[in-house]
């Protein structure tokens, strides 16, 4: 049974308003804390918190993957062509991606509690809306709203963790169950979509948010402690709409170029108008911050920038969000593949694919609590470089991957990319933890899930065009050596980065 405190009352802000300076801003890493002579008891990691954010994060991530299975029973009851169905597959992440920016910016201003609840309300009525969706048309807009939603409660949970386990071995550890139950339902969605088909059929892919989705909000309503760094009215800072709007048209038309790339070419004239509406609208976007940062700074603006450029000046944060982004090209791109490989080239239907994905399931159960460990004890970095490194390996793994080629010989490649990702993603959140201040920690949760989600989709649409063009077979060969060296990529840098904290703290000394 659920035990722990239960909280009530009205958005809580700290007292005064803060100001972001990430030159200043000093946070207790995980490692200092672990120094100290008395280690914090495992009794004082109070779940209720904890599973009540996570369930939130469970329904995203597993509806990243879950439909990936439904596509035949959806093109069979609702008469959905390729282009639609590929809209009901990547619709989702397309606004997903470009509205995080927008719902991390909203959870810093107006309340984290306030955004994950919304956000959670929001998910499952566009659920119900898939579920009950008379036509094509409606499913896409409706999986559009669940975008929508995941996009208003992932920073937000990001935040209220970082609020209900101050004390950072406890964080370590709490982000390790979170990092888990995201693992265990991205993996987990391909079998878990399959049995659903097979069973109910593709509409209880979508009515099974439901019972969860509530069961989320009564914890959250109970258990979660409403916290917000700061407020309307309390620092005289008003809104960011046109950076609102040009950041939300960039990266709509940045992610929906590159989704209808995998299926139009990426020469095709609809993508370019795409890249080249988001090129100019990311422009316009980083333009408008930096003069409303220079405007703050000379203490002549009322407006708050939506992402503090500030925030990207950060090596720490920079560096994690292009880890974040060369992580999910990498596994995400690949797991679109794989699927396509068991299904077409070895024949084992949405299910049998679904099931033969496990073990990279299974390993994620055991890969988040141990990278917990590790970033308490080593920092975020040695484990976060460890693990891309042992994905990359795993990568290397499908290039003897055949028509023919027995599944066991398989499952050394299955096994280092589960262990590899979930640990990869674990370290990166501590590290995004550990280097944001607490004022604008839902923007910078909200830039390193932009990153994945940018990733994850010029993955799909990149390692989906290799394999058009190459085969299925060549294809998967040449996606698993550009996904290899993207993780290799993300351990090189990962290594600067503790190579630059350990000179730092060195100087440090000497002077």
């Amino acid at each position: 049974m659920l035990a722990g405190r239960r909280f009530s009352g009205g958005e809580h802000s700290s007292p005064g308003s803060e100001v972001f300076r990430p030159e200043t801003a000093v946070m207790t890493s995980v490692p200092q804390v672990l120094a100290s002579p008395v280690r914090p008891p495992v009794e004082r990691l109070v779940l209720p918190p904890l599973v009540a954010l996570s369930l939130g994060h469970f329904l995203v991530m597993l509806d990243v993957t879950v439909v990936n299975v439904a596509g035949p029973g959806v093109r069979a009851s609702l008469g959905v062509g390729a282009a639609g169905l590929q809209w009901v597959v990547d619709g989702y992440s397309t606004v997903f991606a470009g509205l995080l920016l927008l719902g991390g910016g909203l959870g810093d201003r107006f309340g984290h509690r306030r955004l994950y609840l919304a956000g959670l309300g929001s998910f499952a009525v566009a659920s119900a809306g898939c579920a009950a969706a008379p036509s094509g048309a409606v499913l896409v807009g409706a999986r559009f709203g669940q975008g929508a939603g995941a996009a208003l409660l992932v920073p937000a949970s990001f935040a209220l963790l970082r609020a209900a386990y101050p004390d950072g071995a406890l964080r370590a550890r709490a982000v390790g169950v979170w990092g888990l139950v995201s693992a265990v339902a991205f993996g987990a969605g391909p079998a878990v979509g399959g049995l659903l088909v097979a069973g109910l059929g593709w509409r209880w892919v979508f009515w099974v948010n439901l019972p969860v989705a509530v069961l989320g909000a009564v914890l959250t309503c109970r258990y979660v402690r409403p916290s917000v760094a700061g407020r309307p009215g309390r620092s005289g800072r008003r809104g960011d709409p046109a950076g609102q709007l040009l950041g939300v048209a960039g990266l709509v038309a940045l992610v929906g170029g590159v989704n209808e790339a995998g299926a139009r070419g990426w020469g095709s004239p609809w993508v370019l108008a795409a890249f080249g509406v988001g090129a100019v609208a990311l422009a316009g976007f980083v333009r408008v911050e930096w003069w409303l940062e220079r405007r703050s700074a000379a203490g002549r603006g009322g407006r708050a920038p939506l992402l503090p450029p500030a925030l990207l000046r950060d090596g720490r944060l920079a560096a994690v969000d292009v880890v974040g982004l060369l992580l999910s090209l990498g596994y995400y791109g690949m797991l679109y593949v794989l699927t396509l490989h068991f299904q077409l080239v070895r024949g084992y239907g949405s299910l049998g694919a679904g099931l033969a994905l496990l073990p990279s399931v299974g390993m994620g159960l055991l890969a988040a609590p141990l990278s917990s460990r590790l970033a308490a004890r080593y920092g975020p970095y040695p484990p976060m470089a460890g693990a891309l490194g042992l994905g990359a390996a795993g990568f290397l793994g499908w290039l003897v991957a055949g028509p023919e080629t027995p599944y066991p010989v398989l499952l050394f490649a299955l096994a280092a990319t589960g262990l590899a990702t979930p640990v990869t993603v674990v370290a990166a959140t501590v590290a995004v933890l550990e280097a944001a201040p607490s004022a604008v920690a839902g923007t910078a949760s909200a830039v390193f899930n932009v990153s994945r989600q940018v990733g994850s989709s010029l993955g799909v649409a990149l390692f989906g065009t290799l394999t058009g063009g190459l085969g299925p077979v060549r294809g998967l060969h040449a996606s698993a050596l550009v996904a290899a060296g993207a993780f290799l990529c993300g351990a090189v840098l990962a290594g600067r980065v503790l190579r630059q904290g350990r000179r730092s703290r060195s100087q440090s000394a000497a002077s």
